[in-house]
C-alpha cells in the first residue's frame, strides 16, 4: 500500500490536550528570537477580532519595543459562513493572505477571487477588500501586516493575486537547486518594503553560514522538519512551529527531514533606518 500524501502546508487543528500528557513543548522566547511550537495553537490561546464573525486566530508576532518592531503575523481560521466585509482597521496598513487550508471568496478592489490552498495576495495600503467562508470546512490562512513606508518618488504599490503553484522558485547560487526562494515580488520593486517569500530546501540543504543583518524576521514552517540555529543556539522544527527573530540575530539551518522544508518568511526591506536626532541643549 503506498503511503499517505502527506498535505504540503501546515494548518493548526486546536482543541486541548489531554490531562495525562507532560509538557514537552518546545516554545521558549529570548532576548534575540522566539519559538511558538505547534502544540501552542490550542483553543485557550486562540483570539477573536471585532468585525470579523465565526472566526478566531493565533497571534504569533507583533510590534515590541526592543524586539521585532515592524509586523504582526495572525494565524487565522474562519469556520463556514465567517469573514468579514470590514478586515482592516488600519488604512495605512499593507498586507499578505496566504492561504494554507479550504477555501475562501475574496473581494478585492472590486474584483472576486476563489481562494483555495497556496493563494497568495498583496494588499495595498488603503485597499478595500472582504473575505468570506462559503464552503462547508474552516479555511485557514496567513495575514501579515505592516504599516506601508513612503519613500520619495515611489508610489503605492498595487494589489495583487497569485499563487504558490504560479510562482517558480528560484535557485540559490552554488546550491543545484537544493536551496531556493519562491518570490511573489520583484526584489528591485522599490515600492515594496516587506517581502513575503516562501523558502524552500531539499533534503540536505542548507544555510551555510550564520545570517546576520538588519532585517526581523517572522517565518512559519509550512512542511517539513529542520533544525536551525538562532543566536548560538541549535533548535529542531517542524511544521506548524513558528521562530520569531530580532533584527541581527545570528541563524542558520539544515533541512533534517527525508522530504521538501519550506516555510513562509516576512523580512522588512527597501527603506533607510529611522534616526532621532539628539534633543537641542537648552539654557
Amino acid at each position: 500500500m503506498a503511503a499517505e500524501k502527506k498535505p504540503p502546508y501546515y494548518a493548526p487543528v486546536g482543541g486541548l490536550p489531554p490531562q495525562d500528557r507532560l509538557v514537552t513543548g518546545k516554545s521558549h522566547f529570548t532576548e534575540a528570537y522566539a519559538v511558538i511550537g505547534k502544540d501552542a495553537q490550542q483553543d485557550i490561546t486562540a483570539s477573536y477580532l471585532p468585525g470579523w464573525q465565526a472566526t478566531r486566530l493565533w497571534v504569533l508576532a507583533r510590534p515590541m519595543t526592543g524586539f521585532a518592531e515592524t509586523f504582526s503575523h495572525y494565524l487565522m481560521e474562519v469556520a463556514s459562513q465567517g469573514g468579514s466585509d470590514t478586515p482592516e482597521e488600519e488604512m495605512t496598513a499593507e498586507a499578505v493572505l496566504f492561504v494554507v487550508s479550504g477555501t475562501a471568496e475574496l473581494i478585492l478592489e472590486g474584483e472576486t477571487y476563489q481562494l483555495v490552498a497556496g493563494s497568495y495576495v498583496y494588499i495595498a495600503p488603503a485597499a478595500r477588500w472582504s473575505l468570506q467562508n462559503r464552503s462547508a470546512a474552516p479555511c485557514c490562512f496567513h495575514w501579515i501586516r505592516k504599516i506601508w513606508q513612503p519613500a520619495a518618488g515611489l508610489d503605492k504599490p498595487e494589489s495583487f493575486v497569485t499563487s504558490d503553484a504560479a510562482t517558480a522558485p528560484l535557485a540559490m547560487p552554488d546550491t543545484d537547486g537544493c536551496w531556493s526562494t519562491s518570490r511573489f515580488v520583484d526584489p528591485a520593486d522599490m515600492r515594496h518594503d516587506m517581502h513575503i517569500n516562501i523558502v524552500n530546501f531539499e533534503p540536505g540543504g542548507l544555510i551555510p553560514f550564520a545570517e546576520t543583518h538588519v532585517m526581523e524576521h517572522g517565518l512559519y514552517i509550512l512542511q517539513g522538519s529542520g533544525v536551525y540555529y538562532l543566536n548560538g543556539d541549535w533548535v529542531a522544527v517542524e511544521a506548524g512551529d513558528f521562530l520569531w527573530l530580532r533584527a541581527f540575530c545570528p541563524q542558520a539551518c539544515y533541512a533534517s527531514g527525508t522530504g521538501p522544508f519550506r516555510y513562509l518568511l516576512y523580512k522588512d526591506v527597501n527603506r533607510h533606518m529611522p534616526l532621532k536626532a539628539a534633543a537641542a541643549p537648552t539654557g
